[in-house]
């Protein structure tokens, strides 16, 4: 089999890997080998297969010795988003009721300024104002300035302290 495997590879170690797997292979799936079939030419194709397989597989592969493909390839952990969320509600727990119903009603559901204001049984402008002082008590809370990059965790919570829906 190593014989066979150096004629595909061409190379001592990968030959040597590629055995090894084979026979990993063909011991983990043993039951499947046919009785009174050839055992040899089970293990010849186990082998072949297996060789064309990783070759079609690093094909597909880009190599990246310096490391420059998976530098962009990262992910912002998973816990910075619920701590983001957390510092949100602790903030948003901390605003009037008046202000967390308008900022809820416009930017949490959507509704026009017109909407909420018929909903909440007030003036447009009133709902205007509430929901900028919301948003203005929320930054000041969340500690967050202008120019910074707000990463919360969804698009409702992002729409509540943004002023997207000023007209």
């Amino acid at each position: 089999m190593r014989a066979f495997a150096m004629s595909l590879t061409r190379n001592s170690a990968a030959a040597d890997d590629l055995v090894q797997d084979t026979v990993v292979k063909a011991w983990s799936n043993f039951d499947k080998f046919k009785v009174g079939t050839n055992l040899r030419a089970w293990l010849f194709t186990i082998l072949r297969n297996t060789f064309y397989s990783n070759h079609r597989k690093r094909r597909r592969e880009v190599e990246d010795p310096e490391g420059t493909m998976s530098d962009k390839l990262s992910e912002k952990p998973h816990h910075d988003g619920r701590l983001a969320m957390g510092d949100f509600r602790k903030a948003f727990a901390q605003l009037n009721d008046e202000q967390r119903e308008a900022l809820v009603l416009v930017g949490a559901e959507g509704f026009s300024y017109e909407e909420a204001a018929e909903m909440c049984g007030c003036a447009t402008g009133t709902i205007k104002s509430r929901t900028n002082r919301a948003r203005k008590r929320l930054a000041e809370l969340m500690h967050l300035e202008d120019e910074d990059e707000l990463e919360l965790t969804d698009a409702a919570t992002l729409a509540v302290v943004s002023d997207s829906t000023a007209a």
